[in-house]
């Protein structure tokens, strides 16, 4: 079955529904109060489940699908599905998807990927894809390149960004590492990037903060997980949102304007940018200079046949930085982050010190 749905059809898109399509009935009622806001533009279910244990609900199947082609009659809107094989897009084609998306733990699959993407060869679906679990851009990319071999065109490609796994604390479920998300969308700046605040958070409590934030960063929509009854909800439930505080949030997102001709706004924007790059220039020439001493260190090091990490001046130089956070107005981890790659290119000119003549 084919479908007229297309990408370009407005901005912000807005895909919402429950993370699982459970029964009829919460399937039902979650869609169509939902399209009743008037905010949604794509409904979604999840059909197929996959989980991290064996033995956890791990979607209902096939009898899904006919509930969201039922919804698709009730409210009108098109909707779409996770898939994760060709059985699945198969069958999301027969009951009238109009939108599948590839998920996390299929993108990072170069093999699954493949068979998505010649499933869906001759189709006119739309195709998102979610970045992989862990932060590899090239992943992300590749499962763009197999959709667009088998001649899904570009426009029909979307992309999702829902967070990656990261070792160690994390006050998300999946840190957005937002400047990945940037870096893919520079690479493919002609393909409509979707923020999946639920995914990314794991709870209700920041949603609509990480939703500005992308609001901000200029995405092209959201996909926010909904359920008549989160808290009973079978996956899941702590990042659901009902059908109402859906619209309370979605309502409370300012979408900004990608700019303005404002005279004044292009005056001050321009004079700040200037600033901006004067002070840049003097920053990488500090940091310029502080490599050459890096080298210089490496060279007395070798000298003195002395390891390259020293562990105890290392630990040293980052309590000593990220005390001075709150002085400095700037938060711990972004200095953290700005340490350490100053550490590892530091490490990186003393060892080629150490070992250039070997």
């Amino acid at each position: 079955m084919e479908t007229n749905f297309s990408l370009d059809r407005k901005r912000p898109l807005i895909i919402s529904g429950p993370c699982s399509a459970e029964t009829e009935q919460q399937t039902l009622d979650t869609c169509t109060r939902l399209a009743a806001t008037g905010l949604v533009d794509v409904l979604r279910a999840g059909i197929w489940k996959p989980r991290t244990r064996p033995g956890t609900f791990e979607g209902i199947g096939l009898v899904g699908l006919s509930w969201m082609a039922r919804a698709k009659e009730l409210t009108g809107l098109p909707f779409g599905v996770e898939v994760a094989n060709a059985k699945h897009v198969e069958s999301a084609l027969e009951f009238g998807a109009d939108m599948v998306w590839i998920g996390a733990r299929t993108t990072g699959n170069p093999f699954s990927v493949q068979e998505v993407a010649d499933a869906l060869r001759g189709s006119q679906v739309t195709v998102l894809v979610k970045n992989p679990m862990n932060p590899d851009l090239d992943l992300w990319a590749g499962a763009v390149a197999r959709l667009t071999n088998v001649g899904i065109p570009l426009e029909r490609i979307g992309l999702i960004h829902r967070g990656f796994s990261y070792f160690g604390h994390s006050e998300y479920r999946n840190a957005p590492m937002w400047h990945l998300a940037i870096e893919m969308r520079s690479r493919f700046p002609e393909m409509m990037m979707i923020c999946d605040p639920s995914h990314i958070c794991g709870s209700r409590p920041r949603l609509l903060e990480v939703s500005q934030k992308a609001a901000d960063l200029r995405f092209d929509g959201l996909i926010v997980e909904s359920h008549i009854c989160p808290d009973k909800a079978w996956s899941d439930a702590s990042q659901q949102l009902t059908p109402s505080d859906f619209e309370t949030m979605i309502r409370s997102i300012n979408w900004r304007a990608d700019s303005t001709d404002n005279p004044e706004f292009v005056k001050a924007l321009s004079g700040l940018r200037d600033q901006i790059d004067q002070i840049d220039s003097e920053v990488f020439d500090l940091l310029s200079r502080r490599m050459k001493v890096a080298e210089k260190i490496g060279e007395v090091k070798k000298e003195n046949n002395v390891a390259i990490l020293q562990g105890g001046r290392w630990s040293s130089i980052v309590e000593k930085v990220t005390a001075q956070a709150p002085k400095l107005g700037l938060s711990e981890e972004f200095l953290k982050t700005v340490l350490e790659a100053i550490h590892i290119e530091s490490i990186n000119r003393q060892n080629d010190v150490m070992n250039k003549y070997k």
